[in-house]
């Protein structure tokens, strides 16, 4: 009886010591191709990250595939309530390329179509995270928009506003909206960073001396965060109001530059970045420090 109940004992212990060091069911083996975007969720649990085959999400220290069609998305931004972006459908959906603009109101399982499907493919884009507001840059002319230049709609597109963009110098690499107070716009180009108040009608420099290539606002609405490349990679945070400016101490990047910056709306002090080597990043304090979660594309679970 006791040999018995010995390997009873050991067989249960066997069995419940395998399930603990079995893979979670939700954690998966996410590969980032290409990075188009970075965001969190409303509720700061979740970072969704778009790439050419739909979108990655990190949560709770795991990577896993967003529910819904893997779709090529570009221009992803994220408000309090909505996902919007453009690009190009997965193969075999029968959907028309490019898609224009989209939105999501369940965190991209489902999309609505905006307009301007089959003639836009907006790889700037950005949203006033209050607001619902988008502002794009279009290299050609569509049906909407009567020739090159930055956009705006305040109602999904359903009527746009181009911007003179005077005082602006060079293309835009990227695009970045003010959280409550959508007439604010920053632009980024090789020239530096500037900004608009108007809703991008008159542009005045912030930043000069090197290439812009991202620019961020944080939800409060007070500091611009940038990055730029000269030699080697720079983030600064800019209170864009008084001028004053911090530099954010970044992780050992080699040959490599920040591309998108994302702020967790629930947890403030935490931040994200991703690179254009298709590195990931996260911070719990407001960027001192920082935790690799993906290296050159490889997720790690």
């Amino acid at each position: 009886m006791r040999i018995t109940t010995t390997i009873v004992v050991a067989a249960v212990f066997t069995f419940f010591l395998n399930l603990l060091l079995l893979p979670r069911a939700d954690a998966q083996s996410v590969t980032l191709h290409h990075i188009h975007g970075l965001a969190y969720s409303a509720d700061g649990k979740q970072l969704f990250i778009p790439s050419h085959n739909g979108l990655a999400i990190y949560s709770e220290g795991r990577w896993s595939k967003a529910s819904g069609p893997e779709h090529d998305y570009m221009g992803f931004s994220a408000t309090r309530q909505f996902f919007y972006s453009s690009g190009h459908p997965a193969q075999d959906t029968g959907l028309i390329n490019p898609f224009g603009l989209l939105k999501s109101r369940d965190g991209g399982r489902t999309w609505d179509k905006l307009g301007l499907e089959g003639e836009a493919d907006f790889h700037l884009l950005a949203t006033s995270y209050g607001t619902n507001a988008v502002y794009v840059f279009t290299h050609l002319p569509n049906s909407r928009m009567s020739k090159p230049g930055i956009y705006s709609t305040v109602n999904d597109g359903f009527a746009w506003k181009r911007a003179e963009s005077r005082g602006l110098e060079g293309e835009p690499f990227n695009l970045a909206v003010h959280p409550s107070n959508n007439k604010i716009v920053a632009v980024g180009t090789k020239t530096g960073l500037y900004i608009s108040t108007d809703g991008g009608d008159n542009f005045k420099h912030l930043a000069s001396g090197e290439q812009t290539l991202a620019a961020f606002f944080d939800l409060d609405g007070k500091q611009l965060w940038f990055s730029s490349y000269s030699g080697k990679p720079a983030l600064t945070r800019l209170d864009w109001s008084s001028g004053k400016k911090t530099n954010v101490i970044l992780p050992p990047l080699t040959q490599d530059a920040v591309a998108y910056i994302a702020q967790n709306p629930v947890d403030r002090s935490e931040f994200a970045i991703a690179t254009f080597e298709r590195n990931v990043y996260v911070s719990k304090d407001h960027g001192k420090t920082w935790n690799q979660i993906a290296n050159r594309g490889q997720t790690t679970l």
